[in-house]
């Protein structure tokens, strides 16, 4: 029985804390605006055609000058016999524009015109490295955001907007303006100076992972005290019957077997339950309205009339019962899920699985003999209480390299870029996550979870599809030796 518990309770937290890393990532990366990425104004003149066409061909020139291939994975860059350089390619607010939907979608399709300057990138990238600028930044013993933003600001301002060649290149559009070519670096400038830091966002991310797993474990705990709540109210109505001014046989000799059930008493006697209870205050005592309806759903079922009808009732019978009802009469109910929805943003995307971890804990229960019982820990060891904090961070923080393996196989002959669903995005990036800085969790293991979450919480054949990328990731990974379990 330990041993299953153990097991029980690894389960409990490594599915939850997985599903809940996904859905808070997704959040995270749906909100934060790093950027104003411009738009291509309505009904535009040719100078703002032209502005907009060489805003975003200088965002690509800039990532280029970092070492990103911004022309498609079957294209070389110019700067390709130039090796990398550490104080550009691990610049923060670049490799943040690197993770823009949008700027990360065009280095994949090649939709920009920053191939009219391969001409002048090596001649610009050696300007650049020679800058008064870039000298100042490099010295830097602590590089900050808005030192990054100084030196690429400067960068198109004081060279680029300047170079002859670059300039030379900008006309090769049949659209040029002077006026648009100005505007254009300009606006590219703002953009990268409307970078904010979000690292406050960043930090209430990881407070919601966490509240929101608090709150999935009082779920746990809050369904487990209905049967305790139901049996409390069925008790009252029986002594009620009793006393009333004409009783009936029936009412005076009560089957008592639903109030007598052990599994409540189990429950309410658990030192865990006690525990928790003490540092959380849960009750349904102020939701007469629900738990007065699910007791008529109860009583009415056929589970209850079963089991009211037995000639005898041990502890399995009794949670068996329960478990019945849990299974088809509360949690599939309305008048729940309307309870839940009342009571936290979290309860009703937790229900089902939650739900699950009532119901295997119930059969738990029914098969042991111990007693007082023990109801799941929150987390198994302190390894657990770390998993989804760090795993939610090893994504964030490598947001850009992990993007950069689904994008190596996603306009692959058999995967439409334009497939790609925001949610398939992040599920994807935190199983790599977790591929990468797990190495005693098994790739299978991984691999099976994050496409059950998948066939779950994004597109219906989401599953089928985040196989075959993390299926070609995998294998890179393991060929670059940087998978090696």
């Amino acid at each position: 029985m330990c041993g299953f518990t153990a097991t029980l309770s690894i389960m409990i937290n490594r599915v939850l804390i997985r599903i809940k890393v996904v859905q808070l990532l997704y959040s995270y990366l749906l909100t934060k605006s790093e950027f104003k990425i411009e738009t291509l104004p309505e009904s535009p003149t040719r100078d703002k055609r032209f502005a907009y066409a060489i805003y975003l061909d200088t965002l690509m020139f800039v990532l280029q000058m970092s070492g990103f291939n911004v022309q498609g994975n079957d294209k070389k860059s110019p700067l390709a016999g130039i090796g990398e350089n550490r104080y550009l390619s691990s610049n923060k607010i670049i490799r943040a524009l690197m993770g823009e939907d949008r700027i990360r979608m065009m280095c994949l399709k090649g939709s920009s015109h920053i191939s009219d300057f391969d001409s002048c990138a090596v001649d610009i990238y050696d300007e650049i490295v020679k800058s008064t600028v870039y000298r100042s930044y490099i010295r830097l013993k602590k590089r900050e955001a808005k030192d990054d933003v100084v030196l690429w600001t400067t960068i198109i301002r004081a060279i680029l907007a300047k170079a002859p060649a670059y300039m030379e290149c900008a006309r090769k559009n049949p659209e040029f303006t002077l006026s648009g070519f100005e505007k254009g670096l300009e606006m590219a400038a703002e953009t990268l100076e409307s970078y904010s830091d979000t690292r406050a966002n960043l930090s209430e991310a990881r407070n919601s992972l966490d509240r929101s797993l608090d709150k999935a474990y009082e779920l746990y705990h809050a369904l487990l005290l209905l049967p305790v709540e139901l049996t409390r109210i069925q008790e009252q109505k029986i002594d009620a019957a009793k006393h009333k001014f004409l009783p009936t046989s029936e009412d005076l000799n009560p089957n008592m077997r639903f109030v007598d059930n052990i599994f409540p008493r189990l429950v309410m006697e658990s030192p865990s339950m006690q525990q928790y209870l003490k540092d959380n205050p849960v009750s349904w005592t102020d939701d007469t309205a629900l738990t007065k309806r699910l007791l008529e759903l109860v009583t009415s079922s056929e589970a209850y009339k079963d089991y009211m009808e037995m000639p005898s009732a041990n502890r399995a019978d009794d949670c068996e019962f329960w478990r019945n009802v849990f299974k088809n009469i509360i949690l599939p109910s309305d008048e729940l899920a309307e309870a839940l929805e009342t009571k936290s943003v979290y309860w009703n995307d937790d229900l089902d699985i939650m739900g699950t971890f009532v119901l295997k804990t119930i059969k738990r229960i029914g098969g042991s003999a111990e007693e007082p019982v023990e109801l799941l820990p929150k987390y198994k060891d302190e390894e657990d209480s770390r998993f989804g904090a760090e795993l939610f961070m090893d994504a964030v923080n490598n947001l850009e390299e992990y993007r950069s393996y689904i994008d190596r196989f996603i306009n692959a002959s058999q995967w439409d870029p334009e497939r790609l669903a925001f949610m398939d995005g992040v599920i994807m990036i935190t199983a790599i996550a977790e591929l990468l800085n797990y190495p005693l969790i098994p790739v299978p293991v991984t691999l099976n979870e994050y496409i059950e979450i998948a066939n779950s919480y994004s597109t219906p054949r989401s599953g089928q599809f985040i196989n075959g990328i993390l299926y070609s990731v995998i294998n890179y990974l393991r060929s670059e030796g940087k998978l090696t379990k």
